[in-house]
């Protein structure tokens, strides 16, 4: 049997085991996803390696210790974080499929980036993904962030390696930016806990693709105001799949069964 598996603290509210264990039923695979929430990342690993685990998805808050515990392919190491260690290869290989699952969540929407105007609301753990994913294909990246200088910071670091045009500010950058743009992502947890919204509805337009990396609940007030402009509008649940499907694939090297995965989640959300 293959064993797969989830590091963090705290894990029970995660919805990645039945997304992956409907991939195992999927494809009849002998194989089991299952949670750990160690007080340590680096004997976490050990633990994992010595009872032969295949694979692991790791969140909060071991996403950066984990990195100097591993290979990280070169995205990872640039974003700072892994969440994804195949242990097929010594030392275990680090991954950052968030910044994949960015990707692919754009690709099942029809929205292509190459050449767009796109901003990232924060500059957080999901906005440096996000904000990495988007300077690799879009012209411009502006991060806006409530402490600006976090946002400049971490466009400072983007665009060391990017062919975009990568900026940074504050929350009032917005108002500028965003009506110009061709995508939006939301990368902060508001909207989560109250029905609020990072950016204001009058900066919205119908050509806007707009990305909340929100996932409870799966409609967002962002979502719902992009919705009624009649911008193309993608829920969180889009991007925690996709992520999944690809540390999926690299444990496996098989194509992830996306539409199996994706029913399991959406009777979760």
């Amino acid at each position: 049997m293959h064993v797969f598996g989830l590091i963090g603290n705290p894990v029970g509210h995660s919805l990645s085991p039945p997304m992956h264990e409907a991939a195992y039923r999927e494809l009849d695979m002998d194989a089991r996803y299952v949670t750990f929430e160690p007080d340590d990342a680096a004997a976490a690993l050990e633990g994992a390696k010595a009872l032969g685990i295949d694979g692991l998805n790791v969140t909060i808050p071991f996403k950066q210790d984990i990195l100097d515990l591993v290979d990280p392919d070169d995205l990872a190491a640039r974003i700072g974080a892994v969440n994804t260690v195949d242990f097929s290869t010594s030392p275990p290989r680090g991954y950052n499929t968030d910044a994949a699952g960015v990707r692919r969540a754009f690709d099942h929407h029809d929205v292509v980036l190459t050449g767009n105007d796109a901003v990232v609301v924060g500059a957080g753990g999901a906005g440096r993904a996000v904000a990495f994913t988007l300077a690799e294909a879009c012209d411009t990246v502006h991060i806006a962030n409530r402490t600006a200088s976090r946002a400049a910071e971490l466009a400072a670091e983007v665009r060391e390696n990017a062919p975009a045009t990568v900026t940074g500010g504050g929350l009032d950058t917005l108002a500028d930016r965003v009506p110009a743009a061709d995508v939006l992502v939301n990368a902060t947890s508001v909207g989560m806990e109250e029905d609020q919204t990072p950016v204001s509805a009058d900066l919205l337009h119908g050509e806007l693709a707009v990305l909340d990396a929100v996932y409870t609940p799966v409609e967002t007030r962002l979502l719902r105001d992009a919705a009624r402009m009649g911008a193309t509008t993608i829920d969180g649940g889009w991007m925690l799949l996709f992520q999944g499907a690809v540390a999926f694939e690299h444990w496996t090297g098989r194509d992830a069964p996306v539409e199996a995965m994706n029913d399991a989640l959406r009777q979760r959300l």
